[in-house]
């Protein structure tokens, strides 16, 4: 046998048993003697580990300088034990400073029990601050505590933790092993910040609309479906703010805005996830064309007060949001496929679509369709700076006011960037005739078998006939901007919690 063989799987459980029963029996002992971690209910934390040491000022040539004293705290990450002295980091919310523990200095017992402690517990501690001998800014301390107790190992050589399913699984070990992964979740929430204050500068407000709804509308997706006990009637997840947003339009808010989640029931990949983020926002007196100018000049924004730059490196490019460019649906498939759908009759486009490989099912052999798939599956791919692409088929827009010089079009915009869709936006439709019909539309191919179409919405339609304004409307995917503000390739990374299968199944 080979001396260097893995362990076994056996025996790693064996390990791991035994180090639970050690750290249990460690637990059960301090209780015992009165000293339950767990019975800690505060710790005066007075400084942080980058407080310490971007502010540590060194005073060694002036005799009369009073060394700064700080209380800390933090998990326990390392140890060094030496004697009558120690060397520990914990790791804070900031970051790692190192700890100098003197049995001198906090006493025989507080020492004895420091050395019995595990990597993984949270302690705090009060001492002075210096540079040691090597250069390392520290404390040395003049109490340590023990403030809560790891039950639980960090994983082996948790540094640099890679193991996908356990970072996505277990977030919080992931945050512990790898704490440039903060630096994700604080950007996200930095960028969330600035969002609203570039809206809320131009006057729009924050607003809240239900979650669960009596009809899934505002996208074509497929929802979630719960039971509402007390009224005995299914309701659905939302899957899109939209038509909500647009009533309060109708009763009279000129500029409205929500962040929130979105439940939709399908497919998990790099790009999805089935609970996400959006920001949906709708503005009084304005066309799809204002849309364009709030993307734009929210993307730069966000760019200058959270990053500080506007070329911003993505996996193996550099996206430049200095440079955007505007095509046409048409456009995009003539620069890209070669193919001018301009003055095509439905039998052309569909035949031109199928010699370029496109597929389309019996209800959907339209020039609208052929159009926006080719662009679907031979464009979008090839869209890495970012591009507004806009003028889409009525067909795939039941909520966007037709183009008045040509009626198989809406007025429309989607932007892309590294070849992900990012964002959604139209020139409302505020006439409730059309949208009755289109909503029929929508109904029958729901009743055809098109479990994403669109419910019919009554109530809406009758907001619709009180009268909208002319209005523009937009949604953007919160998590996908995430992605591109941090370099990060997977929705699961910019997700605390992302969903996941159960071990079980």
């Amino acid at each position: 046998m080979n001396d260097k063989q893995a362990p076994t799987t056996e025996v790693v459980e064996q390990d791991l048993n035994e180090i639970l029963r050690i750290r249990r029996d460690k637990l059960s002992k301090l209780i015992e003697e009165g000293k339950n971690p767990f019975e800690v209910t505060k710790f005066d934390k007075t400084h942080s580990s980058a407080q310490i040491i971007d502010g540590y000022v060194d005073h060694a040539e002036d005799e009369q300088y009073e060394p700064q004293i700080v209380s800390v705290a933090g998990r326990m990450t390392s140890r060094r034990i030496m004697g009558k002295a120690s060397f520990c980091h914990i790791l804070d919310g900031e970051g790692t400073v190192q700890l100098y523990v003197k049995r001198d200095e906090v006493g025989e017992e507080a020492y004895s029990e420091f050395k019995t402690w595990d990597i993984g517990d949270i302690i705090g501690g009060t001492g002075e601050v210096f540079r040691t001998h090597m250069g390392e800014i520290s404390v040395k301390l003049r109490e340590i505590k023990l403030l809560s107790k790891s039950l639980l190992p960090l994983p082996e050589k948790f540094h640099g933790l890679k193991d996908i399913e356990t970072r996505y699984r277990q977030r919080y070990v992931d945050l512990i092993a790898n704490p440039e992964v903060k630096r994700t979740f604080i950007i996200r929430s930095k960028l969330m910040k600035s969002i609203r204050e570039y809206l809320d500068n131009r006057g729009y407000l924050e607003v809240e609309t239900p979650i669960l709804n009596t009809i899934a509308g505002g996208a074509n997706a497929r929802p979630f479906i719960t039971h509402h006990n007390t009224l005995d009637i299914d309701m659905y997840m939302r899957i899109a703010t939209e038509l909500h947003l647009k009533r309060l339009i109708v009763g009279g808010f000129e500029k409205v805005y929500e962040i929130g989640r979105q439940f939709r029931n399908e497919g998990m990949d790099l790009k999805h996830n089935p609970e996400f983020t959006t920001i949906e926002l709708y503005e009084a007196y304005t066309d799809f064309n204002g849309m364009m100018e709030i993307v734009e000049g929210m993307f730069k924004y966000c760019a200058d007060t959270v990053l500080g730059m506007r070329k911003l490196p993505y996996g193996d490019v550099t996206i430049d949001l200095d440079k955007w460019e505007k095509l046409t649906m048409i456009q995009a498939v003539n620069k890209y496929v070669g193919v001018d759908f301009t003055n095509m009759t439905d039998e052309q486009a569909v035949a031109a679509a199928e010699r370029k490989g496109i597929e389309l099912a019996a209800g959907k052999r339209t020039w609208g369709h052929a159009l926006y798939e080719c662009f679907d599956e031979l464009v979008e791919k090839e869209l890495i700076q970012p591009t507004f692409i806009y003028d889409y088929p009525v067909e795939v827009s039941p909520l966007a006011k037709k183009k008045p010089t040509d009626n198989r079009l809406t007025e429309r915009f989607e932007f892309f960037i590294n070849a992900s869709e990012m964002g959604n936006a139209f020139s409302e439709l505020n006439d409730p005739i059309d949208q009755y019909e289109r909503f029929m539309a929508q109904a029958r191919a729901k009743a055809q078998g098109d479990d994403e179409a669109q419910m019919l919405d009554d109530d809406f339609v009758t907001a619709l006939e009180y009268g909208m304004p002319p209005t523009g409307g937009l949604g953007i995917g919160i998590d996908r901007m995430v992605m591109l503000y941090t370099d990060c390739q997977s929705i699961r990374d910019v997700l605390l919690f992302p969903t996941m299968k159960p071990l079980s199944k």
